[in-house]
């Protein structure tokens, strides 16, 4: 047994803990409407055996999974969905139409996360993405609509967090698995003044002005929820919605100041980036202590100023 962690959210809905970097970090979904079920997002391929357990605890048969739908090839959303589907056997992958190439021949994304991670890390966090027999996928464009045993599922092509991504509009659940457009939220941050969101700008496909609009077409659905990956069902969207966008734009000016920092440039936006939300964090009435909070925040600090700095290269042509 894996001692999974997983939350039960009404709506046919189960929240289950990826088991990756730490718990509360990244989730996926079990979505569950009668006797059949899908999972969104699917973590790694060390993720998998989790999604199984929670699977036989609900006494749901594997062969009544329909639907695997990662938000977007990136590992900690797609990297398990082979290794999912080899026990799923009438499951079919429903992902967007720029990341389906990238399921069936997964080369590309295993040679690049070994590229950054080494041989030894990769394997550890992530395993191996398994490939997708392209018989078995559904490319899901802008607008597409799953039937999804009576619960309607639709496709939102959201760039901006990167191109190859989508949102999962579910009506029956009154919100959105948002994936990273909508960004990260994680509950230790939580206070009597709700959930602290920031926006996810990580390499290497961050687009400031897609990533306002897609985050407005998400609003504009007019649902309750967001089913974030980090971390877990998040509402009071229109103040969350807000500080995206402050967010976004603040990301963008302390990019620009410091465009011509060279190789200074990532550590003074680290320094800054980590300050603003800090200082983001304590006004929204965190009580953490400033280490704590340093620790959580400092992986997607490190991997938003990344972002910033590829995008910044591409603005300036430097890239």
């Amino acid at each position: 047994m894996t001692n999974v962690h997983y939350e039960d959210l009404g709506h046919g809905i189960t929240m289950i803990d990826a088991q990756l970097y730490r718990q509360g970090q990244v989730s996926t979904y079990l979505v569950v409407q009668g006797d059949r079920a899908a999972f969104i997002e699917t973590g790694t391929a060390h993720s998998v055996p989790g999604l199984l357990e929670v699977l036989d605890l609900k006494g749901i048969p594997r062969e009544n999974v329909d639907y695997v739908i990662p938000t977007h090839v990136h590992l900690d959303h797609a990297g398990g969905a082979g290794a999912l589907m080899q026990h799923l056997p009438n499951a079919r992958l429903v992902i967007h139409p720029r990341g389906a190439r990238h399921m069936i021949d997964p080369s590309k994304l295993n040679a690049g996360a070994t590229a950054v991670y080494g041989e030894t890390q990769m394997e550890r966090l992530f395993g191996r993405v398994i490939p997708v027999p392209e018989d078995r996928i559904i490319e899901a464009n802008d607008g597409f609509e799953l039937d999804f045993n009576g619960r309607p599922l639709r496709f939102l092509d959201t760039p901006g967090h990167a191109r190859h991504h989508f949102c999962v509009v579910d009506k029956t659940g009154d919100g959105i698995f948002s994936g990273d457009t909508f960004g990260l939220s994680y509950r230790e941050f939580d206070t009597e003044n709700g959930p602290f969101v920031f926006p996810t700008t990580t390499p290497v496909q961050f687009d400031p002005d897609a990533l306002h609009a897609s985050v407005d077409r998400l609003m504009g659905q007019g649902l309750s929820y967001m089913y974030l990956t980090h971390y877990s069902r998040v509402g009071d969207l229109p103040r969350l919605q807000a500080d995206m966008h402050q967010l976004i734009d603040a990301f963008v000016a302390m990019a620009r100041e410091h465009a011509h920092a060279g190789t200074a440039r990532h550590a003074k936006l680290c320094r800054e980036m980590m300050t603003l939300l800090l200082q983001r964090a304590r006004a929204h009435g965190c009580t953490l202590p400033k280490a704590d909070m340093t620790r959580l925040l400092g992986p997607d600090v490190g991997l938003n100023v990344q972002g910033l700095g590829v995008w910044l290269d591409k603005e300036m042509g430097t890239a």
